[in-house]
């Protein structure tokens, strides 16, 4: 069992699809989660289907849904760092590894959750899971938690080689699907055409996968 996990995320619903049938399974277990969600994803470009959001009350909306998406996983300890969507990249480098550091400090995560830098496709996720690195790095080594990242541009297993850690979620399925129909503005479309199709359209979401990071020093 973990002392505590610390998952770090640039959006709301980054948790969703990749990894929260694993937060689910670890908070059944008893163990506390905090995660920290950078930004509102206020600069999404899905508004709803049909759309019931705008550019204005989008931000209020996803954190509203980014809520109902914690309660369903059993996260408890939500932070919401206030940077600004698709803006990550720009920030201070060591700034934002202070920030994160900071909550690592208080948290003593034994497993911390992020995007692998480099291998995440969008910019906010690899700014993001590049300042849990450079934030960890700061530790001595033997102090540093087990940093297990999600990583799906299409080289990553050409060059990071095969996920190291799979994690069969089906036990917890019904609380992954919640948390991701919690998602509503981001995820009623695509939901909706999954169960059009019927059949295993769905069936992926019982696998997830992590690459441990390797320290190169």
């Amino acid at each position: 069992m973990e002392r505590h996990i610390l998952v770090v995320f640039p959006h709301p619903d980054d948790e969703a699809f990749g990894v929260s049938g694993t937060l689910a399974q670890h908070a059944e277990n008893g163990t506390p989660i905090t995660y920290a969600c950078l930004t509102l994803g206020e600069m999404g470009r899905n508004m709803g289907v049909p759309p019931f959001a705008n550019r204005e009350t989008l931000p209020l909306i996803r954190k509203k849904e980014l809520e109902a998406a914690c309660k369903a996983i059993g996260i408890d300890d939500l932070r919401l760092l206030g940077y600004r969507d698709k803006t990550v990249e720009f920030e201070d480098e060591d700034l934002l590894a202070d920030r994160i550091g900071e909550i690592v400090a208080e948290t003593n995560p034994s497993l911390v959750i992020t995007f692998y830098p480099g291998y995440s496709v969008h910019p906010d996720h690899d700014a993001c899971g590049a300042a849990v690195i450079r934030a960890l790095k700061r530790l001595p080594k033997d102090k540093r938690p087990t940093v297990h990242c999600v990583a799906f541009a299409k080289n990553c297993e050409q060059d990071l080689g095969k996920p190291d850690v799979i994690r069969d979620v089906s036990a917890v399925i019904d609380k992954k699907l919640a948390a991701i129909q919690a998602h509503r503005s981001q995820t009623e479309g695509l939901m909706k055409a999954a169960a059009k199709r019927g059949g295993d359209a769905l069936e992926w979401l019982k696998i997830e996968r992590f690459w441990t990071y390797k320290w190169e020093d």
